[in-house]
């Protein structure tokens, strides 16, 4: 097949990779500035190599002609999460949304597999709008846990340098890292609340500090100067306090004087 027609056919799963990394990015910011915990921790996303397509192609028996229908992770997003609870929430996420038709899930949590690889997969179609058309897509759509991560990652690059052949003595290796994965999930689990608290403590105040100084500097533009200072100054003294009320009382203090403002403006 000519190279330049393989470009043609991959650049469809290209844009639904695209389109699918934007979208879960979106979930997750969303979701921290709503103020909320976000399930969602990273997105990642690729397509498949030309060489990798053979590669499958050849292991499975699978006609060139054929591969668009039979390799199902040509495109793959990888979405990553803090907790193996998240991992079902994001599942649930997907089987709600109107843009994408799931085509199977496997779950490798509660039934991993022998080689210790633990993950969620979730298959669906979903369609782009090519230069050709519309064009449904084929994704693989991969949940699992930082820890889950960093194991397949090191997982899958041995089994690329062994092929079928890694030594008994490391996949055993291996297997026992893997239990070790398993219990340090376990065990963030048990903190869980803790970890999202603090989390998001950090964010609500990341998003008021982010306001405030906002509305600071559209004061720039309307008050007297001497007065936005002293109004930056005690910002300043109470965000180095720390004390996450007071700083809530300056920011509803401030909304205030800068609707009063407004109000004169309008005036």
């Amino acid at each position: 097949m000519d190279i330049q027609l393989w470009r043609e056919l991959l650049e469809p799963y290209e844009l639904a990779v695209e389109e699918l990394m934007v979208k879960f990015n979106h979930l997750m910011i969303a979701s921290r500035k709503a103020g909320g915990y976000a399930p969602i921790e990273q997105v990642h996303g690729r397509v498949k190599t030309i060489s990798s397509i053979l590669e499958k192609c050849q292991k499975k028996g699978i006609e060139f002609d054929e591969f668009e229908e039979k390799v199902d992770d040509i495109a793959g997003i990888r979405i990553i999460c803090q907790f193996v609870e998240d991992i079902y929430k994001v599942v649930e996420i997907i089987r709600n949304r109107t843009d994408m038709r799931i085509r199977s899930e496997k779950d490798y949590i509660s039934n991993n597999k022998e080689s210790g690889y633990r993950s969620y997969h979730v298959n669906v179609y979903y369609t782009v709008e090519s230069l050709k058309g519309p064009k449904e897509i084929q994704v693989e759509i991969q949940i699992r846990t930082l820890a889950m991560n960093f194991w397949a990652i090191i997982e899958h690059s041995l089994q690329y340098k062994y092929k079928e052949n890694m030594p008994v003595a490391l996949r055993e290796r291996l297997q026992t890292a893997a239990e070790a994965i398993n219990v340090l999930d376990e065990q963030m689990a048990s903190v869980r609340e803790e970890i999202m608290d603090a989390q998001n403590s950090f964010n609500i105040k990341a998003n008021m500090v982010s306001e405030i100084l906002t509305t600071i500097q559209n004061l720039y533009k309307v008050a007297n100067k001497r007065e936005v200072v002293k109004i930056q100054e005690e910002f300043f003294r109470i965000y180095n306090e720390g004390d996450l009320n007071e700083l809530v009382r300056f920011g509803k203090e401030l909304d205030v004087i800068a609707e009063g403002y407004r109000a004169q403006s309008l005036n």
